[in-house]
């Protein structure tokens, strides 16, 4: 029985895991669980090892994360399944298509990346300050950086209290862990590999994950379909839900109509 603890609050239709951000957890998928349900579809949000309500147990990576999920699902009985992932949790829905091909029915990659690469040293700087941060001063102070980071603009005050409220639920030891997986997480050699529909869907203004490299991650995975969302930042599921519902439903509804779509490549 998984330990991980999640939300089913449609369950029934085709599956659609949705996976969270580092520091984040189930909740922050409150504005596409209605509609994916609306949709007929059964939206299953999971808090990932260390994360919201679920336990850590003392290490982390995005392929034991997948394989926590993966374990939710088959007691659900939910499996195959569309995989949604933003940022941390898209590492782990690569690395589920990677390693249960015949489990994954396609894949939505957001504002993620098959390798940390930072653009500039203003991307560095960012990322080796957040590093410094977790693992001296603690999670606290982490966080708040981290969502000044994510919704700077005036008017995004009720998006940061919320992220920051879901990053004092962390495990720090789990997110820790996490930091150092994601940064040595590395599948760009293995993305022709994937064979499932894939959609990477990116947020114009997205400060954290290069955009151009997001581009190059839907470049490399075959038949992969890449959608950018104008205006958009980093945590565009909650900055602009219901450009990115458009864009999700989209892509899931034309493969219900389309269960078997051909992968094509040039």
């Amino acid at each position: 029985m998984s330990s991980l603890h999640y939300l089913d609050p449609a369950p029934r239709g085709e599956p659609v895991l949705l996976l969270h951000g580092l520091g984040s957890s189930a909740e922050s998928w409150q504005g596409q669980m209605p509609a994916l349900a609306a949709a007929g579809f059964r939206p299953i949000a999971a808090d990932l090892p260390g994360f919201g309500r679920s336990p850590y147990g003392g290490a982390w990576s995005p392929e034991g994360a997948a394989r926590a999920a993966f374990a939710l699902l088959e007691d659900l009985n939910a499996l195959p399944a569309h995989v949604v992932g933003i940022s941390m949790g898209g590492t782990v829905a690569l690395a589920a298509a990677l390693a249960l091909p015949h489990k994954v029915r396609s894949l939505t990659l957001v504002n993620t990346f098959a390798a940390l690469r930072p653009e500039g040293l203003r991307g560095w700087a960012y990322f080796a300050l957040r590093m410094v941060v977790v693992h001296t001063v603690g999670l606290e102070a982490q966080g708040r950086t981290v969502v000044k980071h994510i919704f700077p603009k005036p008017g995004q005050e009720a998006l940061r209290k919320a992220l920051l409220a879901e990053i004092r639920q962390a495990n720090p030891r789990a997110y820790r862990a996490a930091m150092r997986a994601l940064a040595r997480f590395n599948v760009v050699s293995r993305l022709g590999e994937i064979c499932c529909p894939t959609l990477v869907v990116t947020g114009e203004e997205d400060t954290t994950i290069p955009p151009a490299a997001q581009a190059e991650l839907a470049r490399s995975i075959p038949g992969a379909r890449h959608v950018v969302i104008p205006g958009a930042g980093h945590a565009v599921i909650a900055d602009s839900p219901p450009a990115f519902n458009r864009a999700l439903l989209d892509f899931l509804t034309g493969l219900k109509a389309n269960p078997n779509p051909q992968i094509v490549t040039d």
